[in-house]
Parts: structure tokens; C-alpha cells; sequence
């Protein structure tokens, strides 16, 4: 699944246009231009690389926006913004940060998850859901396919489109 497919399904389950989709990327540090977001909300290619037309910082800056846009900026104890952080360090994580970033937007439980996975036709064990949403340095650490994020963002359209 490429990066601008995050992007493009978020923002259809979502009902956000373009500007609010520029906002979001604003809000998260990154500012695209009106040619920017045309590129990343158009499908690419399958044959290119999945971060061709977005890169994974950027797809990162969105969910960190998109968290931001629907939660409010973090703050420690002395009321300071805490900057947003960045964890998909390789392309291996991108999955797995993309689950967790929307589920802390969205303000999902687990199981709100797994009702979001039956919508779209698959399912998700507890264990499955706990092994993805953990650290990468954690024993039981488990990857995200693409399979997860598509069936995730998929039973979203469902619920918020009808």
C-alpha cells in the first residue's frame, strides 16, 4: 500500500476536503503547496516505490497532524507542547506507526478497532492487535502487513460514509 493511499482513503472516510487536508499537514509541520496535493491525491503506480509520491516523514507529519487537528497538542506538566515524534525510522514501520497514530486520532479502543476490521470483512485477535500496537524493540513486536492498514481505513469509510 503506498503512503498517498493513507492519505487518499483517509480523506474520504474522513469527508475532509482539500483545504482541511492542508491543514492537517500545516498542523503536523509540513507545508504542501496546491501541485503538492494534487500528487498525493492521485494514485500511483503500483509498480513504484510505496513512499514515490509521499514520503514516509511526510505521511508521518499528516497522522501527527491529524492527531493534533482532532485531539489538541500535547503538553507536559508545566503546560509546554510537546513536539509530535516521528517512528517510522524505516519503511518497515510504517504500518504499524499509521495503525497507532489513527487509533490515538481517533480516539479508538482496541476493540473499536476490531469492530472497524468485522466492518471491512477481516478480523483481528486481541494478541494480533497488541503484537502490532507494541514498541519495535518489544519481544512481542509483530509487523503490520498491508492488509491491516487497507481493512482498517476500509470498515472507517464504512462506518463514517454509511
Amino acid at each position: 500500500m503506498n503512503n498517498n493511499d493513507v492519505v487518499i482513503r483517509l480523506r474520504y472516510a474522513l469527508s475532509l476536503t482539500n483545504k482541511q487536508v492542508e491543514a492537517i499537514f500545516k498542523k503536523g509541520g509540513v507545508t504542501v503547496s496546491d501541485a503538492d496535493l494534487d500528487r498525493i491525491l492521485t494514485r500511483q503506480d503500483k509498480d513504484l516505490p510505496h513512499d514515490h509520491s509521499l514520503s514516509n516523514h511526510d505521511l508521518e507529519a499528516f497522522l501527527n497532524g491529524l492527531v493534533i487537528d482532532k485531539r489538541g497538542e500535547r503538553k507536559d506538566k508545566d503546560g509546554k507542547v510537546v513536539p509530535p515524534t516521528f517512528d517510522a525510522t524505516s519503511a518497515k514501520l510504517v504500518n504499524n506507526v499509521t495503525i497507532k497514530k489513527i487509533k490515538i486520532a481517533m480516539s479508538y479502543t482496541s476493540d473499536d478497532i476490531q469492530e472497524l476490521m468485522k466492518l471491512a470483512g477481516d478480523s483481528i485477535s486481541n494478541g494480533e492487535l497488541s503484537a502490532i500496537l507494541r514498541r519495535p524493540d518489544h519481544r512481542n513486536y509483530r509487523e503490520a502487513g498491508d492488509r491491516y492498514v487497507r481493512k482498517l481505513l476500509a470498515g472507517m469509510s464504512k462506518k463514517y460514509r454509511g
